[in-house]
């Protein structure tokens, strides 16, 4: 089996700041360095490294030929990344000492995927195989709709969180994965709540340190908690992409839901302490020997 995955491929730019700056502050940054990331990118690289197949299906502008690179080097199938006239796209993020972040995204070339060529990527799944998609890249409603029609297993990652963009996949979803706050956006604009009304099978609602809530079909829609693991954070950045990378590579190697959040919990914990996104996502031999 295989996970394609339609997604955004960044170059992250890390800045170090005292603090985040306020409205109309400027301060100096004390360190500047650049990586790979994206949460398309981040999501490959993860379920890459917890032992799937990962194809990505993406674009870089001619100035992007490094970030293919990174993702081959990582185990990612890059065959299906177009090469566009527009600039790859960053991020600029800002990070203090406590771990936390905030971000300005340039979407660039992650906006110019074409049609066809999402169409001839899919052309290439095979029934059961998962289908993967975040809400920064174009084609989503049509991937979505394109995959379901070939018997694909469509997951989604809600951020960054659009109710128009999510209300464009939702009838065509199996899997939802969003945090507590995109959540709450979804229910105050549509009245929707996890449940058979959402038509979508299974949704986890990712809580931070508190862990994530898993509701499914199968079990009636009865929330299952699941605790976090607990570890002093340095970086959230990519911490939820690496989640959900982890969920589907080990959903897409036969394990059951609960156990794949298991995992991929334990990725997520790892991934916090460590500085950056893509380039330090935890292989799956890490996770297992945290025990």
């Amino acid at each position: 089996m295989a996970i394609w995955n339609l997604g955004s491929i960044n170059a992250d730019y890390f800045y170090r700041v005292p603090h985040l700056p306020g409205p109309g502050e400027t301060i100096a940054a004390t360190d500047l360095t650049r990586g790979l990331g994206g949460k398309g990118a981040n999501m490959s690289v993860a379920a890459a490294r917890a032992a799937a197949h990962v194809a990505h299906i993406g674009a870089v502008g001619s100035d992007g030929a490094w970030a293919v690179e990174r993702l081959t080097e990582y185990g990612v199938d890059t065959r299906r990344i177009q090469t566009v006239d527009t600039a790859t796209g960053h991020a600029i993020i800002t990070l203090d000492s406590r771990g936390e972040n905030a971000i300005v995204l340039f979407p660039g070339a992650n906006m110019n995927i074409s049609q066809n060529a999402v169409g001839l990527a899919l052309t290439e799944a095979e029934q059961g195989d998962i289908l993967l998609m975040q809400n920064e890249t174009s084609q989503q409603a049509f991937a979505a709709e394109t995959g379901s029609k070939m018997g694909l297993r469509i997951a989604y990652a809600a951020a960054p969180f659009s109710t128009e963009s999510v209300g464009a996949v939702l009838p065509f979803l199996d899997i939802l994965i969003l945090n507590k706050i995109e959540m709450a956006q979804l229910h105050l604009a549509t009245g929707l709540m996890p449940s058979a009304d959402m038509g979508v099978d299974t949704v986890i609602v990712t809580l931070g340190a508190d862990g994530c809530a898993l509701y499914d079909r199968s079990a009636g829609w009865v929330p299952q908690h699941f605790p976090a693991v607990p570890v002093t954070a340095v970086d959230t950045t990519g911490a939820g992409d690496t989640f959900t990378g982890y969920v589907l590579a080990a959903l897409d190697r036969g394990m059951t839901m609960p156990d794949a959040i298991r995992l991929a919990a334990k990725a997520a914990a790892l991934m916090v302490t460590r500085y950056g996104t893509a380039d330090v996502i935890p292989d799956l031999k890490e996770v297992l020997d945290l025990g």
